[in-house]
């Protein structure tokens, strides 16, 4: 299969965010956020973990008080994931965090006080080089901007992150990271289409409030896969009400779909028919719970007829078609062996298993070749 993606993407300037490079020819991070009471130390760290382990580059975490923010500091000593502190209004708690290493500050500089407040925390992330991140939201505009525009649209969202960003270059700091997000999939697109234009920091997508797992899924590939197509977008996270884990899979799932990331198995499924040999739907189920665990890219095909299921399976590493009495297997393109319905889903397992094992052992004898 084709593994080059066609998008040109936007040429924004690079920042880090812990070890995580956002920005320039970096790949598009895939952030997500926890939603337990962050007092609750052991809950959070243990649900960072679960992110991370899903594939998360980057956890945001609120921090609304000062005891949340010495949370936090235990919580940072415990995870190895770069964590963005979230933070509005009160610049004490930026200041704190700071100090107990955190990664990467979401504040609006705006909404914490006189300039000697900004500048303090302005100062600070400059001396530990700590990126900060303007998070602009339809849901939270400026009273003036409000009344100015009558409603939210898309030039209120920019004109409002410009402000933010002004703030900061006026104190001399470039280092940070832009969203303007609403929960209207619309608005959402034409104000990062318009922010693209006037900016070159990095550009954190996502479409806020996007609702719960199946609706929140397909607002957010509507939107953030026509600004991705477009080459907008240096990390993105997708706006569930849902599990984050959830978050996070969609968000390596949409980077997938365009060829803008790899990692893991990658299916290529029939939706099904009366021509099926063997139960796609119950098999994809399985394995995709199954395999999850798999970080190593492959291509997977799993077709139930002989209709497209030579010619999908000749495209994948690794491929299905179904077939009387047995199904057949491809490896790498060329007919290997068959299987039986008996123990399907346990044999494509095994062997999709044994292919990841050959792929990263090949990749690397590569590297150390090279």
């Amino acid at each position: 299969m084709q593994h080059e993606s066609p998008i040109k993407r936007r040429k924004s300037r690079q920042i880090m965010v812990g070890n995580v490079p956002v920005g320039g020819d970096a790949p598009i991070a895939v952030q997500s956020m926890t939603n337990t009471e962050t007092c609750d130390v052991a809950a959070t760290v243990g649900q960072i973990q679960r992110l991370q382990n899903a594939g998360a580059d980057i956890v945001r975490v609120s921090v609304p008080s000062m005891e949340a923010a010495e949370a936090f500091g235990d919580i940072r000593k415990q995870v190895s994931v770069p964590l963005v502190a979230d933070i509005h209004f009160d610049y004490r708690i930026a200041l704190r965090v700071a100090d107990l290493g955190v990664d990467c500050l979401r504040i609006n500089p705006g909404n914490i006080g006189r300039e000697k407040r900004i500048r303090a925390v302005v100062d600070k992330a400059r001396d530990l080089n700590i990126p900060i991140r303007i998070g602009v939201n339809a849901g939270s505009l400026e009273k003036d901007l409000q009344k100015k525009y009558g409603e939210p649209t898309p030039q209120a969202l920019v004109e409002s992150a410009l402000r933010h960003v002004a703030i900061l270059q006026d104190l001399n700091f470039e280092n940070f990271k832009v969203s303007v997000k609403a929960s209207d999939v619309f608005m959402a697109v034409d104000a990062y289409r318009l922010l693209a234009k006037e900016i070159d920091q990095p550009l954190h997508l996502g479409i806020t409030e996007a609702g719960g797992l199946r609706a929140g899924t397909v607002k957010s590939a509507v939107g953030l896969g026509a600004l991705l197509m477009d080459g907008i977008g240096d990390t993105i996270r997708i706006s569930l009400a849902a599990d984050p884990v959830e978050e996070v899979k969609v968000g390596w799932d949409l980077l997938k779909s365009l060829k803008l990331r790899t990692k893991g198995v990658n299916f290529i499924a029939c939706p099904s028919c009366s021509r099926q040999n063997f139960d796609v739907i119950k098999t994809m189920n399985e394995l995709e719970t199954r395999v999850e665990d798999i970080t190593v890219p492959l291509d997977v095909a799993v077709i139930g007829c002989v209709v497209n299921g030579p010619g999908e399976a000749k495209e994948a590493d690794l491929g299905l078609a179904g077939g009387t009495p047995s199904n057949l297997v491809y490896v790498d393109g060329q007919p290997d062996s068959k299987l039986t319905n008996d123990s399907l889903v346990d044999d494509l397992e095994k062997l999709i298993r044994r292919k990841a094992a050959e792929k990263e052992q090949s990749e690397k004898n590569i590297i150390a070749r090279s």
